[in-house]
C-alpha cells in the first residue's frame, strides 16, 4: 500500500520519481551498531525512535525502487580514525552493484585524508558524507583542510550534518561551518535535516553562499516538529531558496514510513513547483540519473 501512495504522490506532480540525497547503507555490522544506537535513544531526544524499515539490504534496495526513487545514496560516516577509507572501498563496491545508488565516500579528521578523498573523487565518488555529531571533530580541523580544499575544487557535494539535533554536539550548530565556509566558500555543502534545530543560522547561510544548500531529511515531519519545530516565519525563505533544497529522508532509520515526509513537505503549503523541484528536479541538476 505504502509504495502505490508513494508513487501515486509523485505521479500526481508529473514527476519520473524521485531524488533522495540522504539515505543510509553500509556495512552490515555498522548498521547493525547504528540501529542499536536509535533503540537506545530516548534519553536524547525523550521519545522512542522505532526504525520502520529494519528489513535485509536487498529488501531496503527493493523499497526503493517500489517507491520510485531513481536516485539514491549509501551514507556512511566513521566515529573515529581508521574507518573512513575502508566505509569508502565498501561504499564503492555498493553503488557498482545496485542500480541508481550515487557513489558515496566519507572522511576523518586523521593523516592520509587527502589521498584517500582524491583517491574516492578520481574513482568516481559523486557524494560525500560528514557527521560532525557521530565524528565529534571540528569541520575546521586543519587536518580536513587539503580534503575540503579538493573537494571544492572537483565540486563534488558534501551532505554534512552539521545542526545540533537531536542533541548538541561538541562541534555542532552553524558557527563552525561559518568558518569553514569563509576559507572555502565553493564548497557545495548540503546542509542535513535542514540544519535542525538551527534552521535559520543555516538557511542564512544558503543566502549567502550560493553552493550551500539543505535536505530535507526528517524536517517538517509530526516526529522533529515535536522536538524541534520549524518556525512558520521562516516558510518563504524556503520558497525563496526552492532550488537548493534537495529531498532528504534517512531511510531507512526513521521512526515512521516513507510517506510521512512527502506528506510533511506538501503541507507546507508552497505549491507543486517547489515540491517539484525539491523531490527530483534539483536533485537531478545536481546529480544527474537515468529514470
Amino acid at each position: 500500500m505504502s509504495d502505490r501512495l508513494v508513487r501515486a504522490f509523485w505521479g500526481r506532480l508529473g514527476l519520473p520519481g524521485l531524488v533522495d540525497v540522504h539515505t543510509h547503507f553500509m556495512p552490515e555490522r555498522v548498521l547493525r551498531k547504528v540501529w542499536a544506537y536509535f533503540d537506545a535513544v530516548g534519553p536524547l531526544t525523550g521519545m522512542p525512535w522505532p526504525i520502520t524499515h529494519r528489513e535485509e539490504e536487498d529488501r531496503r534496495v527493493e523499497l526503493l525502487r517500489e517507491f520510485g526513487v531513481v536516485g539514491f545514496t549509501s551514507m556512511v560516516y566513521p566515529h573515529k580514525a581508521g574507518m573512513a577509507e575502508w566505509l569508502n572501498g565498501w561504499a564503492a563496491e555498493f553503488a557498482g552493484r545496485v542500480e541508481g545508488c550515487l557513489r558515496t565516500a566519507t572522511l576523518f579528521p586523521e593523516a592520509g585524508v587527502e589521498g584517500y578523498v582524491r583517491e574516492a573523487v578520481e574513482g568516481g565518488a559523486r557524494v560525500f558524507k560528514a557527521h560532525l555529531h557521530v565524528g565529534a571533530y571540528d569541520p575546521n580541523d586543519p587536518l580536513l583542510d587539503g580534503a575540503w580544499g579538493l573537494l571544492a575544487d572537483a565540486g563534488v557535494p558534501i551532505v554534512i550534518h552539521c545542526g545540533s539535533g537531536p542533541a548538541p554536539g561538541k562541534h555542532t550548530g552553524p558557527e563552525p561551518i561559518a568558518r569553514l565556509l569563509a576559507r572555502h566558500p565553493r564548497l557545495r555543502l548540503i546542509v542535513a535535516h535542514m540544519g535542525m534545530p538551527e534552521y535559520a543560522d543555516f538557511l542564512g547561510l544558503a543566502e549567502r553562499y550560493e553552493e550551500v544548500r539543505l535536505d530535507t531529511t526528517m524536517a517538517f515531519t509530526d516526529f522533529s516538529e515535536r522536538l524541534a519545530p520549524f518556525p512558520v516565519r521562516e516558510r518563504g525563505r524556503l520558497l525563496d531558496l526552492g532550488d537548493r533544497i534537495l529531498l532528504g529522508s534517512d531511510f531507512p532509520n526513521i521512526p515512521y514510513g516513507y510517506l510521512h515526509q512527502l506528506e510533511a513537505l506538501e503541507r507546507l503549503g508552497l505549491g507543486e513547483d517547489w515540491l517539484r523541484a525539491v523531490c527530483y528536479w534539483n536533485g537531478v541538476r545536481l546529480f544527474p540519473v537515468r529514470s
